[in-house]
């Protein structure tokens, strides 16, 4: 980029195809909000959406509303809406649980067909959730161990005795974005499955499930998808794999006849089969309105911004607070990472404190990383810039340091 000025960045925001989408949600004024990665904003629809299902489905309708207002079908339904987000097509794809209890599941899936296989291999790197689910996993049934390698190592150890790999797209830490369509062929080639976490990717980077032949995701919906926190998770499983899959948690609500209150289970077809117990109503509703909104934007538009702003971001850290002790923890190059930019710091917890103390909200994960985000359906450019020119003041004038920014949080 060119020298830049805040009056660059706003003739951006000026000429942005997305701009109207700012408008869709509440946001607090005078908050730079850089950590949608972590918690999406609070649409503006969502309240009056969950005033409604309140006072009139559960309110008025009662247990009516089961079949009245179609809640049975919840989770498809938001799962269909999610599922062209995710390049895929409808029927792969449920809203359920939480990203956890949904790789346990995919990983059950994923052993069943893995012919005597008997290692689930992921990297050092992967997100902390997903390795303690696989240990618990392999653990469980002691047919199956799970085998960890350095992100380097990964391509070489995938061998004949590997099941299925797991890993998740964006690097959490440092935004490094794997090559999912690469990777899922090489696992094929060599005779295992894939399943891939989507929580950093899904309404932040275009994705195609189908095209690249993924085999099995997860993700989360209160990060890019702004469906409110701890909203409900998602699963994909390819067409091709449905039928063949006993789940390995076998709930009513995927059983072929909920109602009919068998004692026997017997699977659902298709991708229904993986729902276990009764959708949350409310945290589905407001999880659809998110959803909704995100499934408007045009995807390359929103990926062009997302990787403007992240270029912005480094090129003014780079240019503005030179000698003030940041480093980018991740690509240089915006092809190869995610909605997000991280920095490292040896005191990266209390200045990220001291930012939050001054409105610009981004996050810390240790050991020194700084983490920023970049929601393109409501963030500015000229946000990016406000924020940069606050982290340069606080560290040129060593704001971090007061004692109230070093105290350590239980959520940081």
């Amino acid at each position: 980029m060119a020298e830049l000025t805040r009056e660059t960045a706003a003739s951006w925001d000026e000429a942005d195809p997305l701009r109207s989408f700012r408008d869709e949600f509440d946001l607090p004024e005078g908050v730079l909000y850089l950590d949608g990665n972590s918690l999406g904003a609070l649409p503006k629809k969502t309240a009056a959406r969950l005033q409604q299902i309140v006072t009139e489905e559960w309110g008025r309708d009662l247990i009516r509303s089961w079949n009245a207002h179609d809640w049975i079908r919840y989770p498809r339904r938001v799962g269909d809406r999610i599922a062209r987000i995710l390049g895929a097509a409808p029927g792969q794809v449920v809203a359920a649980d939480s990203t956890s209890v949904n790789l346990f599941k995919l990983l059950g899936a994923a052993e069943g067909l893995g012919r005597g296989r008997s290692v689930i291999l992921s990297e050092e790197e992967n997100f902390p959730t997903d390795l303690y689910v696989a240990q618990g996993f392999s653990g469980l049934l002691g047919r199956c161990r799970l085998e960890l390698v350095p992100r380097a190592n990964l391509v070489a150890a995938i061998d004949d005795d590997v099941a299925v790999v797991t890993l998740t797209h964006v690097d959490f830490r440092t935004g490094e974005m794997h090559d999912m369509r690469e990777l899922t062929r090489l696992c094929h080639e060599r005779g295992a499955l894939a399943i891939w976490d989507l929580s950093h990717s899904a309404g932040a980077v275009p994705l195609h499930l189908d095209r690249d032949d993924v085999d099995f995701a997860v993700g989360c919906g209160y990060k890019y998808l702004n469906g409110g926190p701890g909203a409900p998770a998602f699963l994909y499983v390819a067409g091709k794999h449905q039928e063949a899959i006993r789940p390995p948690l076998s709930g009513w609500m995927g059983h072929e006849a909920p109602f009919a209150f068998d004692t026997d289970y017997r699977p659902a077809p298709g991708i229904e089969r993986h729902l276990c117990g009764t959708p949350a109503i409310l945290a589905m509703a407001a999880l659809e309105v998110g959803v909704e909104i995100m499934a408007r934007a045009d995807m390359g538009e929103l990926r062009a911004k997302s990787r403007k702003m992240g270029d912005l971001f480094l090129q003014l850290v780079e240019e503005r607070c030179q000698g003030l002790g940041l480093t980018p923890a991740g690509p240089r190059d915006s092809a190869k990472r995610g909605s997000q930019v991280s920095l490292r710091h040896a005191q990266g917890y209390p200045i990220m404190q001291a930012l939050i103390a001054e409105n610009v909200i981004g996050d810390f994960r240790a050991p020194d990383i700084l983490r920023f985000g970049f929601t393109p359906l409501y963030l500015r450019y000229v946000d990016v810039w406000d924020a940069v020119m606050v982290l340069k003041r606080i560290l040129e004038s060593g704001a971090w340091q007061r004692p109230e920014f070093q105290k350590r949080q239980l959520v940081t």
